[in-house]
């Protein structure tokens, strides 16, 4: 099929119908993508699940042992990743920072995560927030979880409580590459200043 317009484009600068008809095939055919298809795209009509991130039990754990001879606390680990300047044990960070930061029940980047209970009623832990996986699974760095001074890195730690609310977790194991069978408390999330302060604070 031939396009009139084309042809009378080609008569008027002096070519003759035949010469222009036979111009007009190749010209007219390459501006048509054979691959283009009329009607919406096949990716229009799925369900904005398909383009969320996969399922927690398909996430693959990159957990490793950066530094096996930092020989840090989880202290001082945390306070320097993370800009939280509070001093004194684990178990009182949650209680020193309600006056000077915001606490929240969720986790969010760059954020303190505080245990308590960790491996008795008085020992506390914390760990810093890299990267927000779902909303029951999330990504940590932290020192001595292990008891030797190391660092750790891209450790997950899942929700496990029957509220979803982050008040227990369970940690991935770095040295069996599992799931850890333990539940820790969890008093919750301490923001550094420098994020943003525009999140409602616990009190």
């Amino acid at each position: 099929m031939f396009d009139t317009r084309f042809l009378a484009a080609a008569a008027a600068i002096g070519f003759a119908a035949s010469e222009a008809e036979a111009l007009t095939p190749l010209a007219i055919d390459l501006t048509i993508d054979p691959s283009v298809r009329e009607g919406p795209s096949e990716y229009s009509a799925l369900a904005p699940r398909a383009f969320e991130r996969p399922a927690d039990a398909a996430y693959e754990p990159t957990a490793r042992i950066t530094n096996g001879a930092a020989r840090l606390q989880c202290v001082p680990f945390a306070r320097r990743e993370s800009g939280v300047e509070i001093h004194g044990d684990a178990n009182t960070w949650w209680d020193q920072a309600k006056a000077r930061y915001t606490r929240r029940q969720a986790p969010e980047e760059r954020a303190v995560m505080v245990l308590y209970g960790y491996s008795d009623p008085s020992r506390g832990h914390v760990a810093v927030v890299r990267e927000t996986v779902s909303p029951r699974l999330i990504i940590v760095d932290h020192a001595n979880w292990l008891n030797a001074g190391e660092i750790t890195r891209d450790v997950p730690i899942r929700d496990v409580s029957a509220a979803g609310d982050w008040s227990q977790v369970q940690v991935w194991n770095v040295q069996t590459r599992q799931w850890g069978g333990r539940a820790y408390n969890v008093q919750g999330f301490i923001v550094s200043l420098q994020q943003s302060a525009a999140e409602t604070p616990l009190g």
